[in-house]
């Protein structure tokens, strides 16, 4: 089987409400995605899709997501998608680094894979547990009474896990861990979610001052070097996402101690084949995980999904999944959806869900 031609899209996600990281220091309004379409001369066809959450989060730029496709495409045509650590190889030899932009060819072959095998993606990589996971809710860094607003919608939808945006002013970040710590339910999952807008000094002081409730802090300072300078300083424990991009971070922090969690998320690691080396890691060291689509459609959250299926139910705390965020639908409501705030593993051959071709438009950039 070989590949024989990759057809990329562009598409606009348009959030359903404005969205706020940092205190308001970096607002979302719109997602670009980028789908990937890979068919090979067998007739089987995979999906892939890469959507950054913003231009201004990390690293990763939707434009250059399709640019990054235009220089591998030559380097990617003709090879057999099954054998995903030779797509991974060729990729990583024709453009370094720009781990964002491997990510939707990486799913798209781990999708015809699963097609070419008979079985879910999950289930090719090794098992996926049929125990639905939890979504996780993303509340935007807004005041108390906007959070409790917030928290409630989606409580109405059955989340019971939630991703609570703090950071960027102490005694305010206090004051909202302490009000939704007040409201918090006994069987929920919260997560402060920091995405780096502390300092040191304001990382100590909002962990010290909220020690007694025992609460999980995410992202605590802009880079590792900062949470292993305030490591055995405080009494939280500590997740690491953003600065979680390589399997070298994911070997350091694990080694060092920094973290008790990992948040995998699949479009800045590179995709389901350098994720599942970061999760194996976690594993050989009792860390526990998040598994999160950096943002995006239907299709992002399924991959989320397998990858946190092949983890033990007991250490995998919650997926993060997008798509009750946007206001428009690719798949036409195909692929795994919300059922009582959690997504469901599809038994269907590959990813288990495509997008509506109708809805993508015209392809941006062939290449064959």
């Amino acid at each position: 089987m070989k590949i024989t031609r990759i057809s990329v899209y562009h598409v606009d996600l348009p959030l359903e409400h404005p969205y706020w990281l940092c205190g308001g220091r970096l607002k979302f309004e719109v997602l670009d995605a980028t789908l990937v379409k890979v068919e090979t001369d067998s007739g089987l066809i995979g999906w892939g899709e890469g959507t950054p959450w913003g231009h201004t989060y990390v690293p990763a730029h939707g434009p250059g997501i399709r640019a990054g496709i235009e220089t591998m495409a030559p380097f990617i045509l003709g090879l057999d998608p099954r054998r995903v650590l030779d797509v991974e190889r060729a990729m990583d030899i024709a453009l370094p680094g720009h781990l964002y932009a491997k990510s939707p060819i990486d799913m798209a072959c781990w999708d015809i894979a699963g097609q070419a095998a008979g079985l879910p993606i999950a289930d090719l990589m090794g098992g996926g547990s049929r125990t639905p996971r939890p979504i996780a809710s993303s509340v935007g860094a807004k005041t108390v009474d906007e959070t409790r607003e917030v928290m409630e919608r989606y409580r109405s939808r059955g989340y019971v896990a939630h991703s609570v945006k703090i950071g960027g002013d102490v005694e305010r970040d206090i004051a909202r861990v302490r009000d939704v710590e007040s409201i918090r339910r006994p069987e929920e999952i919260v997560l402060y979610d920091v995405n780096r807008g502390w300092t040191r000094q304001q990382a100590l002081r909002v962990m010290s001052a909220c020690e007694d409730l025992n609460v999980t802090f995410e992202q605590p300072g802009e880079s590792l070097d900062d949470i292993a300078a305030i490591s055995g300083r405080h009494a939280s424990p500590v997740s690491v996402d953003e600065s979680l991009v390589t399997l070298q971070d994911a070997a350091r922090i694990a080694r060092d101690g920094l973290a008790e969690v990992f948040g995998i998320k699949l479009n800045r690691v590179g995709g389901l084949t350098k994720a599942a080396r970061m999760r194996d890691i976690a594993l050989a060291h009792g860390i526990d995980m998040f598994v999160m689509a950096t943002g995006g459609s239907v299709l992002a959250d399924t991959e989320a999904l397998h990858l946190a299926a092949t983890i033990p139910d007991d250490n995998c705390r919650a997926v993060w999944a997008c798509q009750d965020m946007i206001t428009v639908d690719i798949a036409g409501g195909r692929g795994p959806r919300n059922i009582d705030g959690h997504l469901h593993l599809p038994d269907s051959p590959g990813l288990g869900v495509h997008p509506d071709e109708d809805a993508l438009g015209d392809p941006v950039r062939t290449y064959q």
